[in-house]
């Protein structure tokens, strides 16, 4: 996969000048990777000041990616030019194959390439590798860089994804688009991706998988977490996966049943999924304790740690909170009331490492009432994660600054079912 996700050169075949084609994008796009990208279109000379050639094959150098972005019916064409260049990997944005129903075009790429080339397509979206600045997507933002990596068979909802890290601070160490995985698919990235230092959780967005057995063996050995959203879970779900991807998606129970024997993290909502991977946090039980200031907040953070296969503990009959006020809750979640301070947060947190084993994980929910002072808070609940060394999530319930926490790998969330739903908590 080197070539493919750390390659040095790639061909744009189907490059533009033209702002209304998607070629025109992704040479925009691709306009800050380290290596060199070369325009590949038969009637132009130059494209965005870069030497523009009519053919791979005029290209002097080796070239070790090539990004098909030309209509269906020329593919064919372009593909064995990129065999007879020795061109490993081949992106293949182009649509009109099996998801129309032309499943033979694909045959004929596969004789084509067979033994010469792989494929990532066709009708996909390309890869973003934001480390080096590698974009071949035509999405109007690209995230910076991080530990997540994506595996999608839509496309299009990367363009939505990369948005949204923005808004909520996360990075990516990959987004791959498999489209409709002709030749490689999920598992040939996630064998990948188990190996990569800088990848710590997967996500997967699927439709359908090609071979659900080696699926199901690859997701086993891998020793990352792996996160799944599966659509096509209703009727019209699956009729819309047939023109998406060109194959209807078998049955919601199967998959279920299959990602929960194979250790897959099933969610419902990409809130749910990326909660879970900018949190990168798996307990190694599922014993919980909440210290809040704010005992409604408390009660449904508890409620929602039931419903979510977590254990709230009762505390210790040798934890003792002998300095706080007689009105604290006496019980977990600990509730030391609304005028809590930093200092009061500190010290329930002091005694909570000094009696560490009764629980598996901390979830702090904070409601900001006048007297509180935020930024010392933030601090002692760093210093709690760190002396702690277990996982910490912070219901962050105010409109204060919450990157003081993030940054310290601290995830906030404002309501608490999502703080609850971020710990990644297999069955």
């Amino acid at each position: 996969m080197k070539e493919l996700l750390n390659p040095k050169v790639i061909a744009v075949i189907g490059a533009s000048n033209n702002p209304k084609k998607v070629g025109y994008s992704l040479m925009a796009n691709i306009k800050k990777f380290k290596g060199d990208a070369i325009p590949i279109n038969l009637r132009e000379t130059k494209i965005l000041g870069k030497k523009c050639y009519k053919s791979v094959l005029d290209v002097p150098k080796k070239i070790d990616t090539a990004l098909v972005a030309v209509p269906a019916a020329v593919v064919p064409q372009v593909i064995q030019e990129c065999v007879n260049k020795k061109i490993k990997y081949l992106i293949i944005l182009s649509a009109g194959f099996s998801e129309t129903g032309n499943k033979e075009s694909e045959k004929k790429l596969l004789e084509i390439t067979k033994g010469k080339a792989r494929i990532l397509g066709p009708n996909c979206f390309g890869i973003v590798v934001p480390s080096l600045n590698i974009d071949t997507t035509f999405a109007l933002n690209t995230p910076k860089d991080g530990n997540i990596a994506f595996i999608s068979q839509s496309g299009a909802l990367w363009a939505a994804i990369s948005i949204y890290s923005q808004i909520h601070n996360f990075g990516f160490s990959y987004f791959i688009s498999v489209g409709n995985m002709m030749d490689l698919d999920f598992s040939d990235f996630i064998e990948y991706l188990d190996k990569d230092k800088k990848t710590k959780v997967i996500i997967l967005y699927i439709e359908r998988l090609v071979d659900g057995r080696h699926f199901m063996d690859t997701v086993k050995k891998c020793s990352k977490p792996i996160i799944a959203i599966k659509a096509g879970k209703s009727e019209a779900g699956k009729r819309a996966t047939l023109s998406h991807t060109g194959s209807l998606a078998g049955s919601y129970k199967t998959y279920e049943a299959a990602f929960k024997q194979s250790g897959v993290v099933l969610v419902e909502t990409l809130d749910e999924a990326f909660g879970k991977a900018k949190a990168l946090q798996m307990p190694k039980g599922n014993k919980v304790v909440i210290v809040t200031n704010a005992g409604g907040p408390g009660t449904l953070t508890a409620d929602y740690c039931e419903k979510h296969g977590f254990n709230v503990v009762k505390l210790p009959k040798n934890l003792k909170f002998e300095k706080l006020p007689k009105a604290w809750s006496h019980n977990n979640p600990i509730d030391i009331i609304g005028d809590a301070d930093a200092d009061r947060f500190k010290y329930v947190f002091d005694n909570l490492i000094k009696n560490k084993n009764f629980f598996d994980c901390a979830i702090v929910v904070m409601t900001q009432q006048k007297m509180i002072d935020v930024k010392n808070t933030a601090k002692e609940i760093i210093d709690f994660k760190k002396r702690l060394k277990k996982p910490v999530v912070s219901c962050w319930m105010t409109n204060a600054d919450k990157s003081m926490l993030e940054n310290e790998g601290i995830p906030c969330f404002f309501e608490p079912e999502e703080a609850v739903k971020s710990f990644i908590l297999k069955e």
